[in-house]
C-alpha cells in the first residue's frame, strides 16, 4: 500500500513545488490578456496591440513603477506570441496544464535551447575540420622535408647542382659561409623534392573543398565513364597513351606518384605488355617471381 502511494506522493510534491507549466511563460497572467487580444488573433493584430501598449507604458513616457512593470510583462508576452513556434508551445501548455513536465521542458528548450541554424553549424564545423586538416598536412610535409634535407643524398644533390651552375668554380672569399647559405636557399627551391607518402599541402585536397566540388567531380566521372565506354567498348578504338598508362598503373596497384617517378623506358615496356589483360598480368607476375628467385641465388 505504501509502495503504491509513493509515486502519487512524489507527483503531488512536484505539482506543489513546480509552477504551472503555462505560468512560466507569462507568470500568473495570460499572454493574450496582457496584450488585449483574442487567442485567434493574427500576427498583425498582436503586433499592433503591442506597439500601442508599449507606447503607453514605456518608462520614458510613463514613470509610474506599476506601468514600468506592466511594460516588461507586455514585452515578454509579445516575445512569446510573435514567434509561431513559441506561441504554439504556449497554446499547448494552456490547453494541457496537466502535462506540466512536458510543457516546462518545451519552455526551456524554446528559450535556452540552441537556436543557431543547423546549416551554419555544419559549415562552421566543416571549416574547422578543413583548417585542422591543412595544418596537419603542412606540419607533416615540413617535418618530412626537414628530414630529407639532413640526408647525405640531398646534400650531394645540392652540391651537384651548385657545381653545374658555377661550372666547378667555388668562391674562396672570407664570406664564403654566408654565400653558401644563400646559394643553398636558392638551390633548394630548384630541387624537386618528391617524398613517397607525403604530399605538398593544397587547399584542393581539403575535405571542405572536396565536398563543395563533389557534384562537379561526380559529373566529370560520369562523363569520363560514358566517353570510355563509347570509345573502347562500342567503337573498339585502341587505347590512347594516357589511358593505357592508367590501366597499367591500376593493374599493378601502383600509386600515381610512384608511376610518375618511373622512367619513360620502363613505362613503355609495362604498357606494351598490356597488363590489364588477365593472362598478361599472370605472365608478368610469374616472370617477376622467377627474376626474384634468381637474384636471391
Amino acid at each position: 500500500m505504501a509502495a503504491a502511494a509513493a509515486p502519487l506522493l512524489l507527483l503531488l510534491v512536484a505539482a506543489l513545488l513546480l509552477p504551472a507549466s503555462d505560468a512560466i511563460y507569462c507568470d500568473e497572467d495570460d499572454c493574450y490578456d496582457l496584450l488585449g487580444v483574442k487567442q485567434d488573433a493574427n500576427a498583425s493584430e498582436i503586433k499592433k496591440a503591442y506597439y500601442k501598449l508599449s507606447l503607453k507604458h514605456h518608462p520614458d513616457k510613463n514613470p509610474d513603477p506599476e506601468s514600468r512593470a506592466l511594460f516588461v510583462k507586455v514585452a515578454n508576452a509579445y516575445e512569446i506570441l510573435k514567434d509561431e513556434e513559441t506561441r504554439e508551445k504556449y497554446d499547448y501548455a494552456v490547453a494541457h496544464p496537466e502535462e506540466f513536465f512536458y510543457n516546462t521542458a518545451q519552455y526551456y528548450r524554446a528559450y535556452y535551447g540552441y537556436k543557431t541554424d543547423t546549416r551554419s553549424v555544419l559549415v562552421g564545423l566543416l571549416l574547422i575540420v578543413s583548417a585542422f586538416q591543412y595544418i596537419n598536412q603542412l606540419t607533416s610535409y615540413s617535418q618530412a622535408i626537414a628530414s630529407v634535407k639532413q640526408t647525405p643524398a640531398y646534400r650531394n644533390r645540392l652540391k651537384a647542382l651548385e657545381f653545374e651552375r658555377t661550372g666547378g668554380i667555388s668562391s674562396k672569399k672570407k664570406g664564403n659561409k654566408q654565400m653558401d647559405k644563400k646559394v643553398e636557399d636558392e638551390l633548394t627551391n630548384e630541387v624537386d623534392l618528391q617524398i613517397q607518402g607525403v604530399q605538398k599541402p593544397s587547399v584542393w585536397n581539403l575535405c571542405g573543398v572536396q565536398l563543395i566540388l563533389l557534384p562537379y567531380l561526380i559529373g566529370k566521372l560520369l562523363i569520363w565513364q560514358i566517353c570510355w565506354f563509347w570509345r573502347y567498348r562500342v567503337k573498339k578504338s585502341p587505347y590512347a597513351w594516357e589511358d593505357a598508362c592508367y590501366l597499367t598503373r591500376t593493374s599493378l596497384r601502383m600509386p600515381a606518384g610512384t608511376w610518375q617517378n618511373i622512367d619513360e623506358f620502363t613505362k613503355k615496356d609495362l604498357v606494351m605488355k598490356r597488363l590489364w589483360e588477365k593472362a598478361n598480368m599472370e605472365r608478368h607476375i610469374a616472370e617477376a617471381r622467377r627474376g626474384s628467385k634468381q637474384r636471391r641465388r
